[in-house]
């Protein structure tokens, strides 16, 4: 379906207007009896130009709700109160590692894997409380989660160096700022008393 977006009109593709006494194409779309929702996009209302000019004169969006739902809805930081979990203040606190830690979205994905695989086997994971604030950061910078041990702290260095390293990666050195707060990061996190 092609959309004319300067007019907002729709090739009907033979589809009428839903207005009863009309027989012209249906080419707007005006809200459906089921609106979007989680289970989908809802349904779309076709109409002709003149009926659809009609069911918007006569639309009213905020029907059936309660004067405090107008208010909250009208209100400019309306849907900002919302909390999702991505940007809760203590995201990436509870154990699983945040998306904004790693700059390899693969990465990402294998270490919420695999926190979900050990949450899935019953296994008791250890938490951060082990680390100072500043380690916990180091450890986010290098993409490892708090059931890290010295092994792997040393073989995740060796991967990310190799990975970043001009001298390894054909000379490129768009990852350099990304080296340094990995060699940062190793540097703080091999002297920690975590990990003795």
């Amino acid at each position: 379906m092609r959309n004319q977006r300067f007019h907002g009109r729709y090739e009907s593709d033979g589809r009428e207007c839903e207005h009863p006494r009309c027989s012209e194409a249906g080419e707007f779309r005006a809200p459906g009896r089921q609106g979007s929702s989680f289970d989908g996009p809802g349904q779309w209302r076709w109409f002709c130009l003149d009926h659809v000019r009609e069911f918007n004169a006569g639309y009213d969006w905020f029907d059936g709700m309660s004067a405090d739902e107008i208010y909250a809805a009208q209100s400019p930081a309306s849907g900002w109160q919302t909390e999702t979990p991505a940007f809760r203040p203590t995201a990436g606190m509870d154990g699983k590692p945040r998306w904004a830690d790693f700059a390899d979205p693969l990465d990402a994905i294998g270490a919420r894997a695999g926190d979900i695989k050990r949450a899935a086997r019953g296994q008791n994971h250890e938490r951060y409380s082990r680390f100072t604030p500043r380690e916990r950061e180091a450890l986010g910078a290098m993409g490892l989660g708090p059931q890290t041990d010295r092994t792997k702290l040393r073989q995740r260095y060796s991967e990310l160096v190799r990975r970043y390293h001009p001298d390894r990666n054909g000379g490129d050195r768009s990852h350099e700022s990304r080296l340094q707060r990995v060699v940062e990061a190793y540097q703080l996190l091999r002297g920690s008393d975590a990990f003795a």
